[in-house]
């Protein structure tokens, strides 16, 4: 074997035609400029948006480009030595010195109990890598939907699934699709079989190297059926699950579960009424109208399902002032718009605090968001609301966020100390965060673009919960301007736009308070001229985890796959 690779060629990023009518959209976000928030559908090569997409990201690290010029840079920095830079064809092997470099991850997930993957706690101590809509590929109002669909997202991290249940053609078959639109459909049974088949591909997964089994995913079970049709959701989900379903309480005696106690298993949100509706569903079958649909509660086949997540909609502020009582297990099921209201104009976060330390709360993106577009989960984590619903159709800017927030967990992450029950301390003081960028390597090309006319820049987005009702911070860098002319005129390396190199390393400084939930999100555009610029790379990582020192950034598409793409950076964190 040649101990040269062969000369890299130039990544294709999707094409992202909707920058330049982003303006237009009026569901796009204020915030949204130039169409920063958007991304492109997922396929099946998509890996990141739930958590696991770092882990694309193994020892092939080592043998990624990187230009000579940045190795050059490292060496002027101190973190090689001369002999270590390697010579200056770029298809060179690189030294052992580059390797370890290029081995660096920007973040380290703390281990041990107290972090994240820490098991031992009860189920409302910890934030859910969620998704809604989980069965529809594209667009929500014309879309296909595929079982297949919940597997992607499974393998990507996600522990929560949507199913939207209806009545279907036979009785005997519920459907899942999106109601009152041109949506297609699946039958329940497929949806609920493919859930099953990744969990158990998984639970073997896990036993054949010796690991804990993979933690319970969450079945957020929207139901539109009549009552026959409830029961046949019951049975089909009994039959395919088997002892995977938790149909009972892990603990007889009335014991709180910990997430440890639920391994390997799936947990049902189905929806409580109070009183005997629930009991007195089954006789509700009757018209109220000739033209009124059927109403029905929920049958007491279905209903025993729910026994970690009987999910009510606030009808009272009872749920803020702690005086709550029934259901014994709620799930709060209440949309981002009212929410934020709540934590934003009553200023009442603190009780949402409370209420969610205790009680599982679930936070769903409001009716026009049409588009799919998604609800920014950060406020909503900050509060410590579990579950987040995200569209997971695209590789958008929260979809960005969620693979930041679940990168290194099994897809639930323990909640800070201050937002669980035991109500540990929140930081205090500011927090300053430095991000130094010297160049990149290999960074994607946006479909019909050629390398050479990009003029790449970075642009960073500092995303924290306190950002309610304000747009987050964001920081840039100047484009990457490659020089004409070299030889006498021109002293620098001079490396293509594909791997750009800022000669003059461009710092972006925030200021904030400290919070143990902060993202920053960071996007490679290019400068185009009479157009908005494209978006064609994207990363985001938790600040809390970000380690010192220069590091090798891995980039992803804007349809959630690992590129080869790399940017070359340092953070510094600190206090005021």
């Amino acid at each position: 074997m040649s101990s040269s690779t062969p000369p890299q060629q130039e990544e294709k990023a999707p094409a992202i035609p909707t920058h330049r009518f982003a303006k237009l959209n009026p569901f796009r976000s204020e915030g949204d400029e130039g169409g920063e928030e958007l991304g492109e559908d997922l396929t099946d090569l998509s890996v990141a948006g739930g958590g696991r997409g770092t882990l694309a990201d193994g020892e092939d690290r080592k043998k990624l480009h990187v230009s000579y010029a940045l190795r050059k840079f490292l060496h002027d920095q101190g973190e090689v030595k001369e002999a270590e830079v390697g010579k200056h064809e770029e298809e060179a092997p690189h030294s052992p010195a580059i390797q370890s470099i290029l081995a660096r991850q920007p973040t380290v997930v703390p281990t041990g109990p107290g972090g994240p993957n820490d098991r031992s706690h009860p189920l409302s101590s910890y934030l859910i890598s969620s998704s809604h809509n989980s069965y529809l590929v594209g667009n929500q109002l014309r879309g296909k939907t595929s079982a297949e669909r919940y597997t992607q997202i499974l393998a990507a991290g996600c522990r929560c699934v949507e199913i939207d249940a209806w009545d279907g053609d036979d009785i005997n078959e519920p459907k899942v699709t999106h109601g009152m639109t041109l949506v297609e459909h699946i039958t329940f049974r497929s949806a609920v079989e493919a859930i099953g088949r990744q969990l158990e591909k998984e639970i073997q997964a896990s036993k054949s190297v010796g690991a804990p089994l993979p933690l319970p995913i969450f079945i957020s079970l929207e139901n539109h059926c009549s009552a026959e049709g409830q029961r046949r959701l019951a049975a089909i989900m009994r039959e395919v699950l088997a002892e995977k379903l938790v149909t009972e309480a892990v603990h007889a005696d009335g014991t709180e579960a910990k997430l440890s106690d639920l391994e390997g298993k799936v947990i049902t949100m189905v929806e409580w009424y109070a009183g005997d509706e629930a009991k007195a569903a089954a006789a509700t079958e009757g018209k109220e109208g000739k033209d009124k649909e059927t109403k029905v509660k929920i049958v007491p086949e279905l209903a025993t399902l729910g026994v970690y997540a009987q999910s009510v909609k606030p009808t009272s502020d009872a749920w803020l002032k702690g005086e709550m009582r029934d259901p014994a297990n709620p799930l709060l099921n209440i949309g981002e718009g009212p929410l934020l209201e709540i934590i934003d104009k009553h200023e009442k976060p603190d009780a949402v605090v409370r209420h969610n330390a205790s009680a599982l709360m679930r936070v769903y993106p409001a009716g026009t968001r049409i588009t799919s577009h998604n609800l920014n989960p950060v406020p909503f984590w900050g509060v410590g609301a579990q579950v987040a619903a995200l569209n997971c159709q695209t590789f958008d800017h929260s979809m960005q966020l969620q693979e930041a927030m679940f990168d290194g967990t099994d897809g639930w992450a323990l909640k800070p100390a201050y937002l669980r029950k035991e109500a540990g301390p929140r930081p205090t003081g500011t927090t300053v965060l430095r991000l130094t960028v010297a160049g990149g390597s290999d960074l994607p090309v946006p479909e019909g673009r050629d390398g050479e006319d990009i003029k790449p820049y970075v642009t960073c987005t500092l995303y924290h919960p306190n950002h309610v009702d304000e747009k987050p911070e964001k920081r840039k860098t100047s484009h990457y301007k490659r020089h004409k002319l070299s030889g006498m005129l021109h002293k620098h390396e001079n490396p293509p736009p594909t791997s750009p190199f800022w000669h003059h390393p461009e710092t972006l400084e925030w200021e904030y308070p400290a919070d143990d939930l902060v993202f920053l999100r960071i996007l490679v555009k290019s400068d185009d001229s009479f157009a908005r610029n494209p978006v064609f790379a994207a990363a985001a990582v938790r600040v809390s985890y970000l380690q010192p020192g220069w590091c090798f950034l891995r980039l992803f598409n804007l349809r959630g796959e690992i590129t080869r793409g790399t940017l070359l950076v340092k953070f510094e964190v600190g206090n005021k």
